[in-house]
């Protein structure tokens, strides 16, 4: 896996593929290799370059308070170092939150925006969404980062045969760096950029997974409404890591949006 040096720290990534670049951003908690079902299918016709976001994976843990903004300027960094000038940018949860900040902040480098389970704001849909985002953060402080790996893989992969995709998440959340990653949780809480959703230019997909029960299906909602003529796709029996859990479909979905480009 190769790893550039930018002035404040280094970047792990993974890269292959020819032609027009697409960026994969993974969630809060994994790393690049989430797109490990993505990856064979673009290559063939794109550059497929998927990083390790600030304080995941193999890049570098942000010292003190960090911030979606500091993530998306690290991709810019990336993009710099790699002679990218536009991309077309694919991003999951967290990884959606940056998506958006570049198309807001560098809107030369991005051709187009596929917007995966995730937010401008995150806000509890009910009292029982409120009530586990308050366990998950419990979980954390009190039982610490692997019982919240287990929390979380459960409900990312909750049927008897993920059980193998359950596995591999919770042991991928569960290497992160407990201080790191609740610097991350309070970054996503604190992300917000619903009034600047009208200056998104370029064309968007919202893709969002019907059994998802970390970000709600009207916060993806709002995103297709409040983004100039972006569209919004659901895709059934599909929780929130919808590129893992029905692949085949959004695949067919990511390509056919960047062919019709």
């Amino acid at each position: 896996m190769p790893e550039i040096a930018l002035d404040h720290l280094r970047v792990h990534f993974e890269e292959s593929g020819s032609g027009d670049a697409i960026l994969f951003l993974h969630g809060l908690g994994s790393c690049g290799q989430d797109w490990m079902l993505q990856t064979p299918v673009f290559a063939p016709r794109f550059r497929v370059i998927a990083p390790d976001l600030r304080g995941h994976g193999r890049t570098d843990k942000p010292q003190g308070r960090v911030r979606v903004s500091h993530l998306a300027s690290d991709v810019i960094g990336l993009l710099d170092v790699l002679q990218v000038e536009r991309a077309h940018i694919v991003g999951l949860s967290l990884g959606g939150c940056v998506a958006q900040l570049l198309a807001l902040n560098a809107p030369s480098r991005v051709r187009s925006l596929t917007l995966v389970n995730t937010f401008a704001r995150l806000e509890p849909a009910s009292p029982p969404h409120a009530l586990m985002l308050v366990s998950r953060l419990a979980v954390l402080g009190v039982r610490g980062l692997p019982a919240q790996a287990h929390f979380v893989a459960a409900r990312l992969f909750p049927k008897a045969e993920q059980a193998p995709l359950r596995k591999l998440a919770a042991e991928r959340i569960a290497a992160n760096d407990v201080t790191t990653y609740r610097r991350l949780l309070f970054a996503v809480r604190a992300f917000d950029v619903t009034r600047r959703l009208s200056e998104i230019a370029c064309p968007t997909l919202v893709i969002a997974g019907d059994r998802d029960t970390t970000v709600p299906m009207q916060a993806k909602q709002l995103l297709a409404a409040n983004v100039p003529g972006a569209r919004l796709e659901v895709i059934a029996d599909s929780g929130h890591a919808t590129p893992i859990d029905q692949p085949e479909r959004f695949n067919q979905l990511v390509l056919g949006f960047i062919e019709q480009l």
